[in-house]
């Protein structure tokens, strides 16, 4: 907000006594000082001129396991995203910055490290001109012992050849990539200023689990687009019917002050986009009932998150198939084991979204 509305809330809210923009969190107690000395400061907004991970940080996440942001901004004016307007332009934190946080967050315990920004495979480029994700990865299993690196949050058109052979190659890497492709229907992507088609996601899948078979793939899609139509619609559930993403969410389209798509003709009522919402999600119910029950019978590594949330006679983990947070879980019914422990489970019972099964 105050990236957005700087003087508006200067204005409307003069009881406020400070403002704090997007890269200002280094500053706070600096500006809290000067407050408490009678230094009026209303407003602090820091340029956006890098990002870095050497300030101290609080684990807000369990110890076993732990986010690192690797960039800030973005470069991709999607029209329908107000963050390079609010965050700035990609902005790359140095390698040795990345790897030396990953190092300390080792050494208090984090067992599995997900790297994220707005889109992880522009890393590099706007200091070298080209991404340099995998020379960050090799970087980092290098630097650490860390048993799993998952990789959340990339633009289609940065998976490159590179990437997939390190994720091929090393297998604390997970096996497991988060592409958010937002829709399949080329007219519906040429509006969003997504520059790929359904052909080029089509050939993209395909080389991703050509190069690391058995891989997990979570995308996400946006529903009810202006100009969106019953047939884009239609053409999106076939396009997920035959790709079978392992793991998939759908968001309804809201208009975001300030963008672009906020003037598109043809907006589609609330109702309709709830309905299509159901329509996608119910495809991809079948999907993921599938896919669980291709699980009972294997044996997993599965990381332990604690007691479950469902029952306290249960313990609760995940499998390098899926991320935390977002998608299911495997509920541990016999066996003992603590938060951080990487236990082997036998599945015996699949869900639509959750595994179950007992430590062997």
């Amino acid at each position: 907000m105050v990236e957005r509305y700087r003087e508006q809330l200067l204005r409307e809210l003069p009881e406020v006594d400070l403002f704090l923009g997007v890269d200002a969190q280094l500053s706070i107690v600096a500006a809290l000082r000067d407050l408490i000395n009678g230094r009026e400061r209303r407003l602090l907004f820091n340029s956006l001129s890098g990002v870095v991970g050497e300030a101290p940080r609080l684990l807000a996440a369990p110890r076993h396991r732990a986010y690192v942001k690797i960039t800030e901004g973005c470069d991709n004016r999607c029209s329908y995203c107000m963050i390079p307007a609010i965050r700035g332009p990609l902005r790359s934190r140095a390698v040795e910055d990345v790897t030396r946080e990953a190092a300390w967050l080792e050494r208090q315990g984090v067992r599995e490290l997900s790297l994220i920004a707005q889109d992880l495979t522009a890393f590099g480029r706007d200091r070298a001109g080209h991404a340099e994700l995998p020379l960050l990865l090799d970087a980092l299993i290098k630097a650490t012992n860390m048993p799993w690196i998952r990789l959340l949050y990339l633009h289609p058109l940065g998976v490159s050849q590179a990437l997939l052979e390190r994720l091929a190659a090393e297998p604390r890497l997970l096996p497991y990539l988060d592409i958010p492709i937002q829709h399949a229907s080329d007219a519906i992507l040429k509006a969003m200023n997504r520059r790929y088609d359904r052909a080029i996601l089509e050939h993209l899948l395909a080389n991703i689990r050509a190069a690391v078979p058995g891989i997990s793939l979570r995308t996400t899609l946006l529903v009810g687009f202006p100009g969106e139509k019953e047939t884009d619609v239609e053409e999106l559930i076939e396009f997920i019917g035959k790709n079978k993403f392992d793991h998939l969410g759908v968001f309804a389209y809201s208009n975001e002050e300030g963008c672009p798509s906020e003037y598109f003709p043809d907006q589609c009522s609330e109702e309709e986009k709830a309905r299509r919402v159901d329509l996608v999600m119910a495809t991809q119910v079948k999907i993921s009932a599938a896919r669980q029950k291709s699980y009972i019978g294997q044996t997993l590594d599965v990381l332990v998150e604690g007691v479950a949330r469902e029952s306290d006679l249960l313990l609760e983990g995940r499998g390098i198939h899926q991320a935390p947070e977002v998608d299911g879980c495997i509920y541990i019914t016999d066996g003992v084991a603590n938060p951080g422990d990487i236990v082997r489970v036998r599945i015996d019972t699949a869900h639509t979204y959750d595994l179950a099964g007992g430590i062997v």
